[in-house]
């Protein structure tokens, strides 16, 4: 029998993207793949993706990597969920933390034993049951796996970094030894004339580089995916109208915050993300509702600390890729979709895409069904993170703006409308087909949007009302006499993962 197999991967684009799906192929089939890697110096990359979701310790864990070597390499710092100001009114501020909110009892999930106790005198807001969101607002931080002896899990994080700086420490620890790295710009690309697979990339000096599976990380360019592949774009601009970024830095302030902000200005919102060394701030908006010189005007006025050089614009277009793998080639990163990064999603839809495409490794064949599953689990993907990212703008009671306005009337879609009138008529929240976010994270922006249901689950009603007041109380004891014994989120970085000053 002829040998089939995979032997010569090439990626396009030294992202981070590209050098997380590098890493992950040389850990995982070093052995039997030659990897080579391109990228070009005279190409700049994205650099808004430094804020992460939890998912992201696991790339540490796998590549077997130092979690305080990666911080320290990364200007990194810890990151408890994110804050939203002034998504529902002017002056309203909430949490998207990670990790549980309270414990479950019986059959029920916490949830439905809160929503019981909201109309009580002695209520309290949800968060005050998330160990998470606690810790966050008084700026601490601990690697803590539980709570004591309790059965209250404990501190769920990720990581704020450099991307930049990720990306290399990746390259250096992971791939070094295994991936072959050619700097050069990609001038051409060639189709083979039977199928219109993709043979080879040409490189500016003459340089042919041939492959039997291209991964395409060239990020908003989609270079070949789109560029030579021409796979088509699904845009999902009608729903989120964002379409430009403007990030910068600006001098690090007290206090270190262990959270990111989101907070939302008159045609967008704006982040700010800690690191170590500088604060990283972005300002996300619809051009058509805010012009650039605005847009540019809002964003200085509003930073904590001096910028330290000009904005730098991004223009996008949310949406995804028609195929995420088309023929011999797999997009990873933005070449395959791309999201505002109000929820942290584009770096974890990279390594999640690179997980995917191990699991679903294909021989010189390229079987279409491999193909078809990557596909749907891709679409799948996109589609639920883009329904819980429309909830943030469709659920808002402003009306201040033109943009908020058009928000609030955007005609959603029939999955997201689905979710949202279940809650609001039973206070029930499934997870589907395993995605990104928990039943807690759909929980936490539908009351902090002021989505609030008209029930509760019956069984919540089984225990007696002096039984739920000692249910709640024992949980909100246990995190509030944890919490002031954490240190601080600065204190924990310097003594554990503290980065040498940039030169």
């Amino acid at each position: 029998m002829s040998d089939t197999r995979i032997k010569r991967v090439v990626i396009v684009g030294g992202g981070t993207a590209g050098w997380i799906t590098a890493a992950f192929l040389a850990k995982a089939m070093g052995p039997l793949l030659e990897i080579q890697l391109i990228q070009s110096a005279e190409i700049g990359v994205v650099g808004v993706g430094e804020a992460t979701i939890p998912a992201i310790r696991l790339i540490s864990k796998f590549l077997e990597l130092d979690e305080d070597e990666v911080l320290k390499a990364s200007q990194g710092t810890f990151k408890l969920g994110i804050q939203f100001n002034d998504w529902r009114r002017i002056g309203d501020s909430y949490i998207h933390a990670f990790g549980d909110i309270g414990l479950p009892l019986g059959l029920l999930g916490f949830y439905h034993y809160w929503l019981r106790s909201r109309d009580r005198k002695s209520a309290k807001d949800l968060w005050a049951f998330s160990l998470n969101a606690v810790t966050a607002m008084a700026n601490r931080f601990a690697r803590l796996e539980k709570v004591g002896s309790s059965p209250l899990s404990g501190i769920n994080y990720a990581y704020h970094f450099d991307a930049t700086r990720f990306g290399k420490f990746l390259y250096q620890h992971s791939a070094a030894r295994t991936v072959q790295l050619t700097e050069g710009k990609i001038v051409d690309v060639q189709l083979r004339a039977e199928d219109g697979f993709i043979e080879s990339v040409q490189l500016e000096s003459g340089e042919i580089i041939a492959g039997d599976l291209f991964i395409d990380c060239s990020g908003l360019r989609a270079l070949l995916i789109e560029g030579a592949l021409q796979t088509g774009y699904e845009n999902w601009q009608h729903w989120l109208p964002c379409d430009r970024a403007l990030f910068v830095h600006s001098t690090r302030v007290e206090p270190m915050r262990p959270y990111t902000q989101a907070n939302a200005r008159p045609a967008g919102w704006q982040w700010r993300i800690p690191l170590q060394d500088r604060d990283s701030n972005g300002h996300v908006y619809c051009s058509r509702f805010m012009s650039d010189d605005e847009a540019t005007s809002l964003l200085l006025a509003d930073l904590d600390g001096e910028a330290l050089a000009e904005p730098s614009p991004v223009h996008f277009t949310t949406g995804m890729r028609r195929q995420a793998w088309n023929r011999n080639c797999v997009a990873l990163g933005l070449s395959s979709g791309f999201f505002e990064p109000l929820e942290s999603t584009n770096i974890h839809l990279a390594q999640s895409g690179a997980n995917r495409l191990l699991a679903l490794f294909p021989d010189r064949h390229f079987d279409p069904a491999l193909i078809a599953e990557y596909n749907r689990q891709t679409r799948s993907e996109y589609e639920h993170i883009r329904d819980f990212i429309i909830l943030h703008y469709k659920a808002t009671e402003r009306d201040d703006t033109p943009f908020w306005q058009y928000c609030a009337q955007i005609d959603i879609p029939e999955s997201l409308a689905r979710k949202i009138n279940l809650f609001r008529n039973s206070g029930m929240i499934f997870r589907e087909d395993n995605e990104l976010f928990t039943e807690g994270s759909w929980l936490q922006v539908l009351i902090g949007q002021g989505i609030e249901p008209t029930h509760h689950h019956l069984l919540a009603d089984a225990i007696t009302p002096a039984q739920l007041d000692e249910f709640l109380a024992h949980i909100h004891t246990l995190i509030h006499q944890t919490v002031p014994t954490l240190p601080s989120h600065a204190q924990f970085i310097a003594e554990h993962c503290k980065a040498e000053a940039p030169s």
